[in-house]
């Protein structure tokens, strides 16, 4: 047995154990409802790879479960991480920890709201995540599990469980786990540098660029109308200070601004200017951001933000 938040994680000889590890596992309320990975301490110790499994790296909420290296693994072994994805969930999980994500209100409130992880840089590609068509949905091994395991973190660990920790009304289907890969574009080259982002995440809306010319402002404004809807239904009446917005933009829109000489400034600063009323959007222009992602197709993905109150953390990943 290892300590994972408030639990004890069992161990296993072997996949012959299968079936004991399934039903052990979710006795102890240690996966989401889908089969995992038997954890056993071959696989334990590849995943921590020379790590201390003791270092601690803080108290995750609600619980205040202890973050060590070791109950990170556990997860990730869960999850069906490989040992090279270790680095990513930990960084995430450790981002989450930042005072202006409020993991403590998205844990806790009875909303939808999970955290969802953005990789960018070349460790991306060295991974093998998806940062092409269908970037937000099943398909891609990495992905899915990168984002079940930082789940399994915030659950196990944090102690985010239904009517525990977790007292969501309906809460989401990605809070099984989401994490895409940031992409590359002439608009918004891919950074040199590898590093990960955690954004509190309520849920996903797809936006159409509107019908006629192939213009920026014609891609632009059902973002900007669905960043203000979004807005004004989660706030209950209630005016709050703007926070930040996600827009994923596919490469054929993104051509249409590039194409017509607009910069990502441009763009940030458009959306920011047409919203300038009873409810912008967003602090400043630069706190739109515009990811390049997705595959073949002109329709685009708002991520929409918690409206209780969070901002997302970028925290370096180590290279490999």
């Amino acid at each position: 047995m290892i300590q994972v938040g408030d639990r004890d994680g069992p161990l296993f000889a072997g996949d012959d154990a299968w079936d004991d590890a399934q039903v052990a596992l979710l006795d102890a309320e240690l996966i989401d409802g889908l089969p995992a990975v038997v954890p056993t301490q071959a696989r334990l110790a590849a995943m921590l790879g020379g790590r201390d499994p003791a270092e601690s790296l803080g108290y995750m909420p609600p619980l205040f479960g202890e973050l060590t290296n070791q109950a990170v693994a556990y997860c990730c072994v869960l999850a069906g991480c490989r040992p090279a994805e270790f680095p990513v969930v930990r960084e995430a999980a450790l981002a989450t920890l930042a005072d202006e994500f409020n993991l403590l209100g998205i844990q806790t409130t009875t909303g939808t709201p999970t955290a969802a992880v953005m990789v960018s840089g070349p460790i991306a590609a060295t991974l093998g995540m998806n940062a092409g068509t269908n970037c937000l949905g099943p398909g891609n091994r990495a992905n899915a599990c990168i984002g079940r395991a930082l789940r399994l973190v915030l659950t196990n660990i944090g102690g985010a469980r239904p009517l525990v920790g977790d007292m969501a009304t309906m809460g989401q289907p990605a809070k099984y786990g989401m994490a895409f890969a940031e992409g590359s574009h002439v608009l918004a080259p891919a950074p040199a540098e590898s590093h990960v982002t955690v954004i509190g995440l309520s849920g996903t809306m797809e936006v159409l660029p509107e019908q006629g010319p192939s213009i920026p402002e014609m891609v632009l404004r059902p973002a900007l109308i669905a960043m203000q809807g979004a807005r004004v239904a989660a706030a209950s009446g209630r005016q709050k200070p703007p926070g930040e917005q996600f827009l994923l933009m596919p490469p054929e829109m993104a051509d249409i601004l590039s194409d017509a000489g607009w910069s990502l400034a441009d763009a940030q600063a458009f959306l920011h200017r047409e919203s300038e009323s009873a409810w912008p959007i967003a602090r400043a222009p630069a706190d739109i951001r515009i990811v390049m992602t997705g595959g073949a197709g002109v329709k685009m993905t708002c991520l929409v933000p918690w409206g209780g109150g969070t901002w997302s953390v970028r925290r370096p990943l180590p290279p490999r």
